[in-house]
């Protein structure tokens, strides 16, 4: 009898290192890694490829990718990433950042980045709450959220609203592609993987800066097991932070992030005058 060809089917992605996580059990940060390194493959790109690791739960990321990695200080992987990404204009630079580090801490390097249209890559997990450091609140806890530092659920007269960061991003015009995304089921885990790619190949296209933000659970910290932190998650943040594409700029017909910016200042001289002298000369 003939013996059977098998055929892989599924396999860990070359630029996942095999050792074992710090992350806590049902946590989707496994998962995003996961998928960054299967983009990271598909694309061949991952002896170009650099990373930039967070302070957070990934903070270790640069023990879980084959690529380059980098540790920055709290909050100061855009920073970093800018650097490297001017340095080596040719490789791609991704930065990898939860809540606390992007929307808190480094929000100055955040904003800052994207309205310069860095030609960087940013995964962001988004789970509503400080992980790593205990569980207190994070920019984007939401409104009566029983955190460590919020025990009576957050206050939005004495603490502010949540920061919608895909929409306050969207306004910028050094952004070329945002999208929010989630992982709790294979479909959606499907719709990150591509998302994620997409961003990547925004970055290696030339196109501008590109950040997609990952719905996320942390059932340590919300005192929940996995199950049901996913079913919060779909109940409440969902609703809170709407999945879907944020800004696309290439989808809207331009090269990119500049070529946008410029059409939509046509009408201001000062800033595009090449198309009022084009103008002027009809």
């Amino acid at each position: 009898m003939a013996e059977k060809e098998t055929k892989v089917v599924f396999e860990r992605p070359h630029a996942l290192l095999p050792v074992v996580t710090n992350y806590c059990p049902g946590c989707t940060h496994g998962i995003i890694n996961r998928l960054v390194a299967e983009c990271l493959d598909e694309l061949d790109v991952e002896g170009d490829a650099v990373g930039v690791a967070p302070v957070g739960c990934s903070v270790m990321a640069y023990d879980f990718f084959g690529c380059d990695m980098i540790e920055a200080a709290h909050g100061r992987a855009p920073a970093v990433a800018t650097a490297v990404k001017r340095v080596h204009p040719e490789g791609v630079v991704f930065a990898y950042q939860g809540d606390g580090d992007l929307a808190s801490i480094g929000m100055a390097e955040t904003i800052h980045a994207a309205t310069r249209g860095e030609n960087i890559t940013v995964i962001f997990i988004n789970n509503a709450i400080y992980g790593m450091t205990g569980g207190q609140m994070a920019p984007t806890s939401l409104p009566n959220q029983v955190t460590q530092t919020s025990p009576y659920g957050r206050d939005t007269d004495a603490a502010g609203f949540p920061i919608r960061v895909c929409e306050l991003l969207s306004s910028l015009d050094g952004v070329a592609y945002l999208e929010r995304v989630t992982a709790d089921c294979p479909k959606n885990v499907r719709k990150a993987k591509k998302a994620i790619k997409k961003a990547f190949q925004t970055q290696i296209d030339g196109a501008g800066y590109s950040l997609v933000e990952v719905v996320a659970t942390c059932p340590t910290n919300w005192g929940m097991t996995p199950q049901d932190s996913f079913e919060w998650m779909r109940e409440n943040m969902l609703p809170y932070y709407p999945l879907g594409v944020y800004k696309d700029v290439r989808a809207e017909g331009f090269a990119n992030a500049s070529e946008a910016a410029a059409a939509r200042a046509a009408d201001c001289p000062i800033a595009n005058p090449a198309a009022q002298a084009e103008g002027g000369a009809r």
